[in-house]
């Protein structure tokens, strides 16, 4: 019969929560980035304000540890120049 390690228990609540947080917060950065989407493909003009709540959420992300600054790096310029080419049809 094995014993229960105790840190080994710990290690598991830990990462288990952290899991669900990272997971929390993937979760509202893929919601932003669709909310702003379905604003620029209407031409609304809460786009704007969608992008820019889009790439803060990114950037904090990033800053967690959650994505890696390439990453949202990357969704952040794509969603720009998405932004600029529905900007520039109008």
């Amino acid at each position: 019969m094995a014993k229960k390690i105790s840190s080994a228990e710990k290690r598991h609540r830990k990462s288990e929560e952290r899991r669900l947080r990272n997971k929390s917060a993937k979760s509202a950065v893929k919601t932003c980035v669709k909310r702003f989407v379905t604003l620029a493909q209407k031409k609304d003009s809460g786009a704007d304000a969608a992008l820019k709540e889009m790439i803060k959420k990114l950037d904090t992300a990033a800053r967690k540890g959650i994505i890696t600054k390439n990453s949202a790096a990357r969704k952040k310029s794509r969603m720009q120049r998405y932004y600029n080419t529905i900007k520039a049809a109008q």
